[in-house]
């Protein structure tokens, strides 16, 4: 009797289970796997959206990409902002979140609020700040003229070189404070006894933080670089609202390339569908390839 009492209630917690599971699974599918799919298919064809076609050959959207300059600019612009502003942000997130970690600093609630601020900041929003601060007038240019070092007003979103620059500097700023919150998360979850316990030893402070604090902080490493990562892989907001991709598209991203195509002009869903594919791939690749390092099991 007790046994079928028990299969009964076995029974309904699995079928509680699916109940729960079932609808969100059903929405996963329709919102997210179906449309790739679908996606996937429509790479393969060519022609305007109301008369979609299979190209010929199949893979022409795919061997297209070789042959387009823009697309090649806006892959190496967006690894030029992955290759620099990743390692930046997240050394400069990790020593912000080990200094306000510290039980002896006053007032580290403000700090890190401070800190965190710009995160909760409207990405539109902050784009266009930053636009105002970096014009041919604005607040940069009065202060380094005031300074004197400068003689005349620079156009930085008007140079290829100097857009990039106030680019990486526009992600520093926004998400540096995003990262920090998890390497002090991190940070907080380590025994405070460890680290007396490599004072007593007579390590110093880099000793403590590359031996201690490093390794026991890997798996955030990991998943802040691979959140970063994919990110920056499908920047758009700040090639598009503070320069447009300009000048002379020296500063698009492949993200804002794939918008141009399907929205700008003439739209042609199978290039964009095969364009974001290779981001995917791109995506998935680097995260795997970064998993694979931070991984220490045997």
């Amino acid at each position: 009797m007790q046994k079928q009492k028990r299969l009964g209630l076995l029974a309904k917690q699995k079928a509680a289970g699916w109940g729960f599971l079932t609808p969100a699974s059903l929405l996963i599918f329709v919102m997210s796997f179906y449309p790739m799919v679908q996606a996937f298919i429509t790479s393969f064809k060519t022609g305007s959206a109301a008369r979609l076609q299979w190209a010929s050959p199949i893979t022409y959207n795919y061997t297209r990409m070789f042959q387009d300059t823009v697309f090649k600019t806006a892959m190496g612009n967006t690894f030029l902002y992955l290759i620099i502003q990743v390692p930046i942000m997240l050394i400069l997130a990790i020593l912000l979140a080990q200094l306000l970690n510290n039980r002896d600093l006053k007032f580290r609630g403000l700090f890190r609020t401070m800190i965190f601020l710009p995160c909760a900041t409207a990405l539109v929003s902050y784009a266009l700040i930053f636009k105002t601060l970096f014009a041919r007038e604005g607040l940069i240019n009065s202060m380094l003229m005031g300074l004197g070092i400068i003689k005349e007003n620079v156009d930085w979103l008007g140079q290829s070189t100097t857009a990039k620059a106030v680019i990486i500097i526009a992600l520093l700023w926004r998400w540096t404070g995003y990262n920090m919150v998890f390497f002090l998360a991190g940070l907080q979850n380590i025994e405070y006894s460890v680290y007396e316990a490599s004072t007593i030893d007579g390590a110093n402070g880099w000793q403590t933080f590359w031996s201690i604090t490093v390794p026991l902080l890997r798996p955030v490493i990991v998943m802040t670089g691979i959140m970063s990562i994919n990110g920056t892989l499908q920047l758009f907001d700040e090639s598009v609202n503070l320069t447009a991709g300009g000048p002379s598209n020296s500063t698009i991203t492949m993200s804002h390339y794939i918008y141009n195509n399907a929205f700008v002009g003439k739209a042609n869903f199978g290039y964009t569908s095969a364009l974001a594919f290779v981001v995917f791939i791109l995506v998935a690749v680097l995260a795997v390839i970064n998993l694979k390092v931070g991984d220490t099991r045997d």
